[in-house]
């Protein structure tokens, strides 16, 4: 279930690079502009590609599992630095964090309605994709053992 996630968290991580670039070049007139942000989740990019890689390089079933599970608790850690510590560090392209100083939150109300919303829809877009992920490779293995 974790391989499969990091694959997802992959192709998320990767659409909102696209995405983001492209917003970035619409608004500062670049498509990459190494900001805080944008290097961060370049950061990001790489520690999902390195998870995997990981994973394909070991082949012992249970040795890979352990190994893998240990790597992803370390990265883990690395998320609140990289997301809500080192953007705010140094300065940004991007707009101030939508909570302000009072933790109120500093949006237009139809924003935050599209955020919450498109947060949701991604979420349950993640889910689904996990859960038939995860089961197409079940029955892949639960075949393998009748064989």
């Amino acid at each position: 279930m974790s391989a499969c996630s990091a694959q997802l968290g992959l192709g998320f991580c990767l659409l909102a690079t696209v995405s983001g670039a492209v917003f970035a070049k619409l608004t500062w007139g670049a498509y990459w502009n190494w900001d805080p942000r944008q290097t961060t989740v370049f950061i990001l990019l790489l520690i999902y590609g390195a998870y995997l890689a990981l994973r394909a390089a070991i082949e012992e079933e249970e040795r890979r599992a352990a190994v893998s599970a240990v790597y992803a608790l370390l990265s883990f850690l690395t998320i609140p630095f990289l997301v809500f510590v080192i953007p705010r560090m140094y300065f940004s392209l991007h707009p101030e964090p939508v909570l302000n100083h009072a933790g109120k939150v500093a949006m237009d109300p139809l924003m935050l309605y599209v955020l919450l919303a498109a947060l949701g829809a991604c979420t349950a877009l993640y889910c689904l994709l996990l859960s038939r992920t995860v089961a197409k490779k079940t029955r892949l293995s639960e075949k393998e053992l009748n064989l």
